[in-house]
């Protein structure tokens, strides 16, 4: 991108305009994709079954609600250069967090032994324990140029830049895919287990906590399409690379007869073990009485929803919700029962290398 359409970008960030934009997993010097609604309001829904037979940019947060709705963009532009000119420009009102509070290792233990209760009582098989880390804005942050940043670092990822009026401004790189698929043709992934890459090279092998959580999330998917009568064709587990960490990923195929339930296929899906534990339910309720702060878009979905075309939605991993005066980052780590306390909090702390490496744009 030209600086011209950088400042475009940033501009349109401070003008309020709803907009979307991302580069898929493995283009290098790929396409940005740029949708902007112009049109309101922006249409939300209350459940995933909800977006049966709708499209759009879809940003769903943890956890669909009347309370916390999903939201989709419409592509009234797709283009940069084709949008009207404004001079409205915004203050962001809501009171941020105050960043000059450093991190506590002793909290996030204190909240560690919670979340390992369950699991030991053998209610819980899985269940994700995730944080906030927030920090100063620098003056010179942008958001466009932390984005091109991202799409030049992270070749395998899903990166993505969105802001509306009711979302804010958040910016990602995930790795992890929810659904892809057009016509009868469908595809999802189980993404677990997570080690930094030593010297820039892939593990040679797994420890025990690592491939038992990926079962997990594997046979989870396995068993949520089995309830639709679909039997998916699973490849894997394999390691993959995802910036300077290393995953284990399943991947399953399947046929779709029908794409206007799609919402519903998501429904199953979302949250899965890899974001919020086994049973579903369960860790969900768990998650959100005890974790302690809110999600919001972290751990949720994004991505184009097309019936008619080609829908591609991702897990909202990796990423930023960008204020005036700060930034927020969020990682998250699954817990079984021999997890450990000091491993997951290192782990969370890799995870964030992969925004604060864009902060200093």
């Amino acid at each position: 991108m030209t600086s011209e359409e950088l400042e475009l970008i940033d501009t349109y960030i401070r003008q309020n305009r709803c907009f979307a934009m991302y580069r898929l997993p493995g283009e290098e010097n790929g396409t940005i994709h740029f949708i902007m609604q112009t049109s309101e309001p922006l249409l939300s829904v209350s459940s995933p079954e909800e977006l049966n037979g709708r499209s759009g940019f879809v940003i769903a947060p943890f956890r669909i609600s009347p309370e916390k709705p999903a939201l989709l963009i419409q592509a009234d532009i797709c283009s940069l250069q084709d949008v009207p000119a404004s001079d409205k420009t915004y203050s962001n009102t809501e009171k941020e967090t105050d960043y000059s509070v450093p991190e506590n290792y002793m909290e996030y233990q204190k909240v560690f032994g919670n979340f390992q209760e369950p699991l030991q009582q053998k209610e819980l098989d899985k269940i994700v324990l995730s944080r906030k880390k927030v920090i100063r804005r620098p003056d010179s942050f942008s958001p466009a140029k932390a984005f091109q940043k991202a799409c030049r670092q992270y070749i395998r990822s899903y990166v993505y830049l969105f802001h509306t009026p009711y979302t804010g401004t958040w910016l990602g790189s995930t790795p992890e895919l929810l659904l892809s698929g057009e016509k009868d043709q469908w595809h999802t992934v189980a993404l677990a287990g997570t080690v930094p890459l030593e010297k820039g090279e892939l593990p040679d092998s797994w420890n025990q906590k690592n491939r038992d959580e990926q079962q997990v999330v594997a046979g989870y998917i396995n068993g949520q399409l089995a309830t639709l009568g679909i039997r998916a064709k699973e490849e894997g587990p394999y390691t993959v690379r995802a910036a300077h960490l290393a995953h284990l990923k399943s991947d399953f195929s399947f046929h779709l007869p029908n794409n206007n339930h799609i919402g519903s296929l998501v429904g199953l899906l979302h949250p899965t073990p890899a974001i919020a534990g086994i049973p579903k339910d369960t860790a969900i309720d768990f998650i959100l009485k005890n974790e302690g702060y809110n999600r919001k878009f972290y751990s949720g979905f994004l991505g184009e929803l097309n019936p008619a075309g080609k829908t591609m939605l991702y897990v909202n991993l990796r990423c930023m919700e960008i204020k005036e005066k700060t930034l927020s980052l969020y990682a998250g780590s699954g817990l079984l029962e021999s997890s450990i306390a000091a491993d997951e909090w290192q782990e969370t702390e890799d995870k964030l290398q992969t925004m604060l490496s864009l902060i200093d744009n």
